[in-house]
């Protein structure tokens, strides 16, 4: 009985209060330190799961600051999320090469497949959707990155293959630039039962 109490205890979700009362307590730690703004709003974003409107003045009241400057802080920084994300977060690439090379066409697929637009998060909380400069995967353009998987060779049609892989709660599914990867150590092992006979013919020559 102890055990489910204890289960029971963990995944229940924490009030508003009781949310704003952590909040509390690193605004005092932070309070009076130089450039606190940024990390009181990332320790925010992780105790609330995105910045509600009640946290972004709370901060701003405890850091002696201006609702609009924090306000314009959290807008700025792409990391920031002023609406609850979902399980897993979808990035598509639209820097220059992931662009040419059908980044946009991904895009749309990705709206269409989970309904919402970029910024929004699918009904039922799995998937959030936003955009992104570069992935530092340029020459297997285009690439979408969802949480820490990074996807290339990306292409509309086979979108819903790769989302389903998270729906269903398994392992992430490999795209074809990734599959490709060990292929290229097969050659090497091929060769060593070669080079060994040819080493061996030549120890025979030697030895007559």
């Amino acid at each position: 009985m102890k055990e489910e109490a204890g289960k029971t205890a963990c995944t229940e979700k924490a009030s508003e209060a009781e949310l704003l009362k952590r909040l509390d307590q690193v605004l005092t730690e932070y309070r009076g330190k130089p450039g606190a703004l940024i990390p009181v709003l990332q320790i925010a974003q992780g105790i609330f799961g995105y910045l509600p409107e009640v946290a972004m003045k709370r901060i701003a009241l405890g850091l002696g600051k201006s609702y609009s400057e924090v306000a314009g802080v959290v807008g700025f920084y792409s990391f920031f999320s002023t609406v609850p994300r979902g399980k897993h977060l979808i990035r598509v690439c639209l820097g220059t090469a992931c662009y040419v090379r059908g980044g946009k066409q991904v895009l749309e697929a990705a709206k269409d497949e989970l309904g919402v637009d970029v910024g929004g998060t699918t009904p039922d909380g799995l998937f959030s959707l936003e955009v992104a400069r570069c992935f530092g995967a340029c020459g297997l353009a285009p690439t979408i990155m969802i949480d820490e998987d990074v996807h290339q060779r990306v292409k509309p049609l086979k979108l819903r293959a790769i989302l389903d892989g998270y729906r269903d709660g398994g392992a992430a599914p490999k795209t074809k630039a990734a599959a490709k990867k060990p292929a290229g150590k097969k050659p090497a092992v091929s060769r060593k039962p070669a080079a060994r006979k040819a080493q061996a013919r030549r120890e025979r020559v030697v030895a007559r």
